[in-house]
């Protein structure tokens, strides 16, 4: 199925699909080791050359390049990264703050993690903000998507707060962030699994629930079913 969205790059593609809830990944920066770095390279680049399959469209096999080279990216975060600031409580908790943070206004938040080099969400804009926003952009130079704007907003301001409880300057997190759309309510489930379950993945704990900085010990206390948003008051 094809779906009519705007989709930009950089050194990564990222695509907006109106009314779509997105999966947004990003990484401390240096947490990738220069030999990692160099194999997500060279097999982006061994996916760029391989032909498109015939049963897919343009929009689907750019997708599923992202994808790939997103889980290798995941297998190395997961493993020992040599940067890893996350595993400060102290600053998980300003990561994960800030999530809920514009929750019910800006979007609902539909699952989150924290992990000690880098964090996964997924969120759906809320409509009547994105109108309100769209509107404010005519006026101004920039040209940021909603997608744009409210991750932009929670990296610079994580990124802010981190550097400064680290009493440090510089970048903390790196330029791009991973992301794309869930195409339907199954997808989105499957993501929202996966977000969760990545400390249990990673070796960090043998259940989910068990990762305090991540949506699912907040679900399982309200009793909140996957798919439905975690609300800004986690009581």
């Amino acid at each position: 199925m094809e779906y009519s969205g705007l989709i930009r790059r950089r050194h990564l593609p990222h695509i907006d699909v109106e009314g779509k809830p997105y999966f947004v990944t990003a990484c401390l920066d240096g947490s990738l080791p220069a030999a990692g770095l160099s194999k997500l390279r060279r097999y982006r680049e061994w996916l760029q050359e391989r032909p498109k399959p015939d049963s897919l469209s343009e929009q689907d096999w750019e997708l599923k390049k992202h994808k790939l080279v997103f889980k290798m990216m995941d297998d190395l975060l997961d493993g020992q990264c040599p940067v890893e600031h996350l595993k400060d409580e102290r600053l998980a908790k300003i990561v994960c703050d800030a999530f809920v943070h514009f929750s019910e206004e800006r979007y609902s938040l539909m699952a989150y993690v924290v992990m000690p080099s880098h964090h996964h969400w997924m969120f759906l804009p809320k409509p009547n903000w994105v109108a309100d926003f769209i509107k404010a952009q005519r006026s101004k130079k920039n040209d940021r998507t909603p997608r744009e704007a409210i991750s932009h907003s929670i990296q610079s301001y994580t990124g802010t707060q981190c550097n400064r409880m680290l009493a440090q300057k510089g970048s903390f997190w790196q330029t791009e962030t991973f992301d794309h759309f869930a195409r339907d309510e199954a997808e989105a489930s499957r993501i929202i699994h996966y977000i969760e379950q990545n400390p249990v993945k990673a070796g960090l704990v043998q259940n989910a629930v068990d990762w305090p900085f991540s949506s699912a010990p907040v679900r399982k206390r309200l009793s909140i079913e996957p798919g439905f948003p975690i609300p800004k008051l986690m009581g």
